[in-house]
């Protein structure tokens, strides 16, 4: 039995033995035949398309870069350069795909040797970077490390990049002596290293020299990436006493503002652009920009550049025509600073914050002048603030009473043919007797032009009271309806008072509004009467501006603008092709008559040129073309800042004059603020600011009074 069993298993191991090579050869065979395919695949492809593949290994790659262009000119109204780009030399970098580290500190230390860099200086850090970039001076840094430094508690070894943060960090606190030259070099390194593929950048951009220019010319072969191009910076040449209006441009190191950084990333910039930061230059941003330049950068397969060719040679920004005339404001700003630096000399001003002008076209809105001072009381320093005009809001005083007459005549609580009122103080219970300046009794009666020639307050309460249909017995009581301030605010606010005018500036505010109600939420009944004469809410001088030209163009309110058209300057830079023009914009037509409004301008013309003797402009009535216009003063209070405790307030008045001409067909609309004036010492001050606007833009524009 065991016999036949072991002879049986011998005859199956002869059969497997058998079968094995013959499975062993078909796996052999096809993976011959395998590999015979595969060869003849292979040399299909290398006969028929091997130069096709060979054209892909060679191929180059084609990138488009965008490069900067000039940026628009602004223009005053008579075609004189406001601001301007002024052209430069610059030396440039540009990265290519495949930089390394150590290129560019070679690249540094070579243009180190031809140019200088005196208006930065490089950080700690940045010598630090410079420092570490040089292989065996990382390499020596490295060796001085501790273990503890260079190994975690588990014997891992720490990141190469924290190691190189520990090294940076200890690099630059050390006190290590730079020369002149390797502080240059820091400087390009972390310019260059930090410029983004492909993109060109300023190494130098300022106070660039000849020999500069002439040196790395001739070592631009050892200096790859490196070339000589133009930069541009803005420039004044008719002066910078605007500056504050046109506004500010960023640098290309400062680049996008952060505040803004998505907005304009999102819109195609890239992260060093010079942007405008401010007032025009901002507000007219997409306009200014112009469109970048295209070039095509082909580079090779080992990520070499082969070529850069310009597609697009861009457009500079568009240029903007103002409604401004330098000589004009180049005037206003001088008899500016002349008046308030008298007022300044005599202490009548010596805690006054500033003083404000603009003049403006009252039939359009086009701002011709705009000028502002800012004075710290503390050191005595004026400094230029012209946008003071529209960030700066001031209690006016009488100056906004033409706006009152207006509010009782067009609600008839007054009419052309009666306006007269009793000159009767208004005796509140417990207040002192609210009053004009001038003695009780001096008159019994006013009418309406006689009041805003003297300018009467106790009119515009004794208005106030019977439009608001308040009920007052003298020393006993008063009562209002609780809309007494919305009802005066509201007519105010037609002829833009209280709210933002829409100036093409940014920053604009809408004043300050008093407190209607007490703690109690009672209303503060004596503060609408201050209301009524313009010693309560505050408004900005641009609001002041677009009220009295409303008046003297018959009753419409327009907006206030700088820019009065848009272009392109032509390649010679000598003219302006106009792409589009302004639009004077009516804002609202004020629902007067034609003899309500007689009444006001009737009584402005008597400020200047009537014979009472409480007139307060009578100092203007020889100015030729003939003006009418409103003063106004109004109490004010000075805290000393650096006494914030103290219990001592200076008392002071704001001074205020708003007027037009000429008084027949008005073509100039003006402003005058002088804030914080001692009340003792207020003087002329805005009156012989406001003659001198008015005579010298008449002389400027030639115009002769029929």
């Amino acid at each position: 039995m065991d016999f036949f069993k072991k002879n049986k298993n011998n005859q199956t191991s002869k059969r497997k033995a058998a079968e094995t090579p013959i499975r062993v050869k078909v796996i052999l065979g096809f993976i011959f035949v395998l590999f015979a395919l595969l060869i003849v695949q292979l040399g299909y492809l290398q006969l028929i398309y091997g130069s096709r593949f060979h054209a892909e290994v060679q191929k180059t790659d084609d990138t488009v870069i965008s490069g900067a262009v000039p940026r628009g000119v602004m223009y005053d109204d008579k075609g004189r350069v406001l601001v301007g780009n002024k052209a430069n030399n610059a030396i440039t970098y540009t990265k290519s795909l495949s930089t390394t580290t150590k290129q560019e500190y070679n690249i540094s230390n070579a243009l180190s040797k031809y140019i200088t860099i005196s208006n930065e200086k490089p950080t700690d850090q940045q010598l630090a970077q410079y420092y570490l970039a040089d292989s065996k001076n990382y390499a020596k840094e490295v060796a001085k490390l501790p273990r503890s430094k260079r190994y975690n508690s588990d014997g891992s070894e720490v990141s190469s990049s924290a190691i190189y943060q520990t090294l940076e960090n200890k690099v630059a606190n050390e006190k290590r002596h730079y020369t002149t030259k390797q502080k240059t070099a820091a400087l390009i390194f972390n310019k260059i290293a930090g410029a983004y593929t492909l993109s060109t950048i300023y190494v130098k951009n300022q106070k660039l020299t000849d020999r500069e220019v002439a040196l790395v010319g001739e070592h631009l072969s050892e200096l790859p990436g490196v070339g000589i191009g133009t930069d541009w910076e803005r420039y004044y040449p008719n002066g910078s006493s605007i500056k504050s209006i046109i506004g500010s441009v960023s640098t290309e190191k400062a680049g996008l503002p952060s505040d803004d950084l998505k907005y304009y990333l999102a819109l195609g910039y890239s992260r060093n652009d010079r942007v405008g930061t401010s007032y025009l230059e901002k507000e007219y941003e997409s306009l200014l920009k112009g469109t970048k330049s295209k070039s095509k950068v082909t580079t090779k397969s080992n990520n070499q550049v082969q070529q850069t060719k310009t597609v697009y040679k861009g457009q500079a920004g568009a240029s903007l025509v103002l409604t401004i005339d330098s000589k004009y404001q180049a005037k206003v700003q001088k008899t500016l600073k002349s008046v308030y630096a008298s007022a300044v000399s005599s202490g009548a001003a010596s805690l006054s914050s500033g003083a404000y002008a603009i003049a403006m076209d009252p039939n359009t809105g086009a701002i011709k002048a705009v000028a502002g001072l800012s004075h710290d009381p503390d050191t005595g320093k004026t400094t230029d603030n012209a946008l003071g005009v529209i960030n700066q809001a001031f209690v006016m005083g009488s100056a906004v009473k033409g706006a009152q007459v207006a509010g009782g005549l067009i609600n008839h609580v007054i009419t052309p043919s009666n306006t007269v009122l009793p000159d009767t103080p208004i005796y509140l219970p417990g207040s002192p007797v609210k009053k004009s300046v001038y003695p009780v009794g001096t008159f019994s009666s006013l009418d309406a032009q006689t009041a805003l020639e003297v300018s009467s307050n106790i009119y515009m309460m004794q208005l106030t009271l019977r439009w608001i249909k308040a009920s007052y017995s003298p020393h006993t009581y008063i009562k209002m309806p609780k809309n007494a301030f919305d009802i005066l605010r509201r007519n105010f606010n037609m002829f833009g008072l209280g709210q933002k005018t829409g100036v093409d500036l940014p920053g604009e505010i809408s004043g300050i509004q008093g407190k209607s109600y007490n703690s109690s939420g009672q209303l503060l009944t004596g503060s609408v009467l201050d209301l009524s004469y313009g010693n309560y809410d505050a408004y900005t001088p641009i609001q002041m501006a677009q009220y009295i030209s409303t008046i003297a163009n018959g009753g419409y309110r327009m907006q206030p603008y700088l820019v009065q058209s848009v272009g392109k300057t032509n390649s010679s830079g000598n003219k302006v092709l106009i792409n589009y023009n302004k639009k004077a914009n009516a804002q609202l037509r004020i629902p007067w008559t034609t003899s309500e409004l007689n009444v006001i301008r009737t009584g402005m013309y008597r400020v200047v040129h009537g014979s009472n003797a409480w007139g307060t402009a009578h100092t203007l009535k020889s100015v030729k073309p003939t003006m009418a216009g409103k003063t106004g003063t109004a109490e004010t209070f000075y805290y000393d800042p650096k006494h914030p405790n103290s219990t001592k307030v200076h008392e002071l008045i704001n001074a205020t004059f708003v007027g037009f001409a000429p008084y027949k067909n008005p073509k100039l609309a003006i402003v005058v603020v002088f804030p914080g004036l001692d009340p003792n010492m207020e003087g002329t001050y805005t009156l012989q600011v406001a003659k001198e606007m008015v005579q010298d833009y008449f002389k400027l524009n030639k115009y002769a009074e029929n």
